[in-house]
């Protein structure tokens, strides 16, 4: 071979393999809906963390064996009781190009105090004390067991970028539900990627940050192009012809498809966001008394919907604590049995029954508009008439913030992995100044139950608060506070070679800059 032409194949091969080196990686995702904001703040939900986890870093977060992993804090410390100290990684730079420091958690953390969302998680967190740029204390007003817990809520957000007036005149820090605000358009984090484009319900494009701190990360993907799909069929369908590489959820009717066809993966794992209906003491009469709502519970099959609708894909629920939880009450049983739901109407003088309003999302959980859809109809054979309406994620939760129905699905997945956790959300006493009850849109209130999830935030031993956590749950049974279903499973689909087996996790919040595409 003449020296020239294998010097020239040599050269063009090298180019060649440098161009591959730099092609550009796009993985397209199809989630059943797109986040609702940009603000971290705005709504705490499940799309909302997984957004955090994209454009955002937590000072903590959990592994897929829900162990705490290192992020933002590279190291903490307890210094007495009441205070944590957190060290902060160096060198780490928002979207902006701003340093991140302890005054960023400062700032975020007060923003967090007055989240209506938010707000009722950090009830026992009292300051965020500065102490240098890169190191800060944590105070709680007692001692507290879920400081790491919590602290995995904690997305520092980027305080001078955030910080001054719209050219319209509006503080850039406001924090509006359901609104249009700076935050809720525009975003300056320190995760992996950056909104470069977004049009709601169309599609939102993340590309790499070229500054992104963790250079250890294994993670080669530099776009993602997310895609509402909110049909199950449609999103399967997009996955199988190649147009999208990864989705959630995959519907149980389509489990056995995405597994034996060829060129995807199905990944699938057990689940603990509990599926529930609530019912507004507030709006109903009737579902003030607990003879009603016991009623109403043993008029609805949970093992059917889980067989027949879930098909074997859940596990039926009877309380909000999933098994491994502390709070979870293994003598806790799911009741079915219509003719004692009608005694217990005629009990109490409901044997006509009465009408409600219903409503449920139909693209936020698993089937969430056949599992209602059920529901109204086992309610009709107990003379309760439903009238049913179901939306899209987004326009269901401005109606759920109000309290639009006589009955609303909400699921909940405890993200500090801990019992009260689903008690101070879904059915506390509602205390907009606390943040409790943030979600309990049925307007139950049990002191006895609250005393109980308060007692057991401020016991370190572990004995001592899993009895009262059994305790508050067999409370909220006996109550019928309100109507659990069941746990969702967790089922995800990727083409082959997209490693998504390794970047989800039980909280369904993938960790998308850490994904590897072969």
């Amino acid at each position: 071979m003449n020296q020239f032409i294998r010097i020239a194949a040599v050269g063009a091969m090298t180019a060649l393999s440098g161009m591959a080196a730099h092609a550009e990686t796009t993985v397209k995702v199809a989630y059943d809906a797109d986040p609702v904001s940009l603000d971290p703040h705005e709504q705490l939900s499940g799309g909302t963390l997984q957004l955090s986890h994209m454009v955002f870093d937590p000072l903590v977060r959990w592994t897929q064996d829900l162990q705490f992993e290192a992020r933002l804090a590279e190291s903490w410390e307890q210094i007495d009781a009441t205070t944590t100290r957190f060290k902060l990684r160096p060198g780490v730079t928002f979207h902006s190009g701003n340093a991140l420091t302890a005054n960023d958690v400062d700032w975020t953390f007060d923003r967090l105090k007055e989240s209506p969302d938010f707000k009722g998680i950090f009830a026992l967190f009292t300051d965020v004390e500065v102490v240098d740029d890169m190191t800060f204390d944590l105070k709680t007003s007692e001692p507290y067991p879920l400081v790491l817990h919590t602290a995995t809520y904690i997305f520092p957000m980027d305080s001078a970028f955030y910080t001054g007036q719209t050219e319209d005149g509006k503080d850039k820090a406001e924090l509006v539900k359901h609104g249009d605000s700076f935050a809720s358009r525009n975003v300056s984090g320190t995760g992996p990627f950056v909104v470069s484009e977004r049009e709601q319900g169309v599609k939102v494009v993340f590309d790499r940050f070229d500054g992104y701190w963790d250079a250890a990360s294994p993670g080669n993907v530099d776009k993602i192009v997310l895609t509402p799909i909110k049909e199950d069929p449609t999103r399967v369908a997009a996955l199988l012809s190649g147009d999208v590489d990864f989705i959630a959820p995959v519907p149980p009717t389509d489990l056995k498809r995405v597994q034996d066809a060829d060129g995807v993966d199905l990944i699938t794992m057990a689940g603990t966001r509990i599926i529930t209906f609530q019912m507004n003491q507030d709006r109903v009469e009737a579902f003030k008394d607990a003879r009603v709502r016991q009623a109403i519970d043993y008029a609805v099959n949970n093992a059917g919907i889980v067989d027949r609708i879930m098909r074997g894909f859940g596990t039926v629920g009877a309380q909000a604590s999933p098994a491994g939880y502390l709070g979870y009450n293994e003598a806790l049983t799911p009741r079915f049995d219509v003719e004692k739901a009608k005694a217990l109407m005629a009990e109490a003088g409901y044997a006509d029954g009465f009408s409600i309003t219903m409503m449920a999302p139909n693209n936020r959980y698993v089937n969430d508009d056949k599992i209602a859809q059920a529901v109204a109809s086992m309610l009709s054979k107990i003379n309760i008439k439903v009238d049913l309406q179901t939306m899209p994620k987004a326009q269901y939760w401005p109606k759920f913030d109000e309290r639009a129905a006589d009955m609303m699905m909400i699921g909940w997945h405890a993200d500090t992995e801990d019992s009260a956790n689903f008690h101070q959300f879904l059915s506390a006493c509602p205390d907009a100044d606390s943040g409790n009850g943030q979600y309990n849109s049925g307007a139950y209130c049990n002191a006895a139950a609250d005393k109980l999830m308060m007692d057991s935030n401020s016991e370190t031993d572990a004995a001592k608060r899993a009895a009262m956590l059994q305790e508050l749950e067999g409370i909220l049974y006996e109550d019928a506070a309100f109507i659990p279903l069941h746990w969702q499973n967790l089922a995800w689909g990727a083409r082959s070679g997209v490693q998504a087996g390794k970047i989800v996790n039980a909280l369904n919040f993938p960790y998308f800059g850490d994904l590897v595409v072969e």
